[in-house]
This record gives C-alpha cells, structure tokens and sequence, in this order.
C-alpha cells in the first residue's frame, strides 16, 4: 500500500527528473542551428570574460607608470619617458598613448608643438583597439537571434513538409520535432542574445568612462612639456 505522505515527495521527485530530462532534449531538439548558437554562446562568454579582465582602470593606466611618468616629464626627461613607456609589461592604453605621443612628437619638425595632436591620434587608434573585440559580442548578439528566426523557419517548414507528405491526417508526434526545433532555437537565440547586448553596451561605456579620465589624466601629465615649449617661443 502506498502512503500518501510519500506521494507527493515521490511526484516532486519524477517532476525534477522529467524537468531535467525535457531540458537536455530540447537543447537537442535545436538541432544543428541550436548548437551553433550555442557554440556562440560561448565565444561570447569568453570575450565578456577578456574584455572584464582588460578594461580595468589599474590595467589601462597603472599607478606606478603614471608617477614615473609625471616625474620624468615635470623634469623635461622625454627620453626616459620614452622608454619607461616602453618597458611597461602588457603595453598599457597610458604607456601606448604617451609612448606613441612621445615618439612622434620628436621626430617631428614641429617638436611639441605637435604632442597634443600625436596624443590625440593614437588615444583613438588605442580606443578603437579596445572596441574591437567589445563589436565581436555585439556581433554575436545580432547574428543570435537572426540565427534563432533561420532556425524557426526551418523547424516550419519542416512541420509543412511532413503535413504535406503524409498519407492521411498528420499525426501530432510527426509535427512535435519540427516545431520544437523551430520553439528552442528562437528561445537559445534570445537567451543568447539578451545579455550579449547588455554587456555590449556596458563595456562600451566602460570603455568611454575609463579612457576619458585616463585621457584627463595624460593631459595633466603632457602639460609641462607644453608650457615649457611655449615659454621657449615667447623667449624666441
């Protein structure tokens, strides 16, 4: 005799299994589109995870380099900022930017007088260079939920074809794969797609909000290069 204490433990119990087991068939059920996206899905969580690791404020613009560099340049030794740009382990955005800043500036004609603009120039290359891999989860997040639609038309015309070629009245068990197929991989590819554009979005402005003070940052530290040079024309 069952207890009825029991039953409903042992019904919870068969609903968990029957939960679990529907999840793993309709990852399947996606068929080849659906594991496509999920292979996405991943690229996309490896980028998310590299572009967290690299746009950090300590990573972009590290504190050391950037007492080094105000003491180098307050002394007028461009040289040595040069170079200590250059040994900054993982080239970071304040050692490209004022290194490449630096460099062109005196090989330039115009001394530094040219230094804001250099310094312009490739903070922007080095922006651009941040963005690159922050557009490839964009990109992931557009090509999902298209890939998800490819998927859904798929899985319908499949459910048409077997509507078409059966005999008699299609039965419900010849339609269920199809149109499962066509239900899951629209759901993967909105799963997908939802928090890859949320991430875009916020690595973007990360992005934006750290360079912009690093650049504040640089300006300060290019200052007494500027006032020196303008003091030497007035002398002129």
């Amino acid at each position: 005799m069952i207890d009825f204490l029991t039953m409903p433990a042992m019904t919870l119990s068969q609903s968990s299994t029957e939960v679990h087991r529907s999840l793993l068939e309709y990852i399947r059920q996606g068929g080849p589109i659906g594991w496509i996206i999920i292979a996405i899905s991943l690229a996309a969580i490896a980028m998310i995870g590299a572009q967290l690791f690299r746009i950090r404020r300590d990573r972009l613009a590290p504190p050391e380099l950037l007492v080094d560099l105000r003491s180098l340049l307050s002394d007028g030794n461009i040289e040595g900022a040069i170079r200590r740009c250059g040994e900054e382990p993982g080239s970071s955005y304040l050692a490209r930017v004022v290194g490449a800043g630096l460099s062109r500036a005196s090989r330039s004609a115009f001394g530094m007088l040219e230094l804001r603009s250099s310094v312009d120039e490739t903070g922007q290359l080095e922006v651009d260079r941040l963005y690159r891999l922050t557009d490839g989860i964009g990109l992931i997040a557009s090509v999902a939920p298209m890939l998800g639609l490819l998927g859904t038309v798929v899985g319908m015309v499949g459910a048409f074809d077997a509507i078409t070629l059966s005999d008699g009245p299609a039965r419900p068990d010849e339609l269920a794969g199809s149109i499962s197929q066509a239900l899951i991989t629209t759901v993967l590819g909105l799963i997908v797609a939802i928090p890859s554009t949320a991430m875009y979005t916020f690595l973007r402005n990360r992005i934006d909000h750290l360079t912009t003070e690093i650049d504040e940052e640089i300006e300060e530290v290019i200052s007494p290069l500027e006032a020196a040079q303008g003091g030497e024309g007035q002398n002129a």
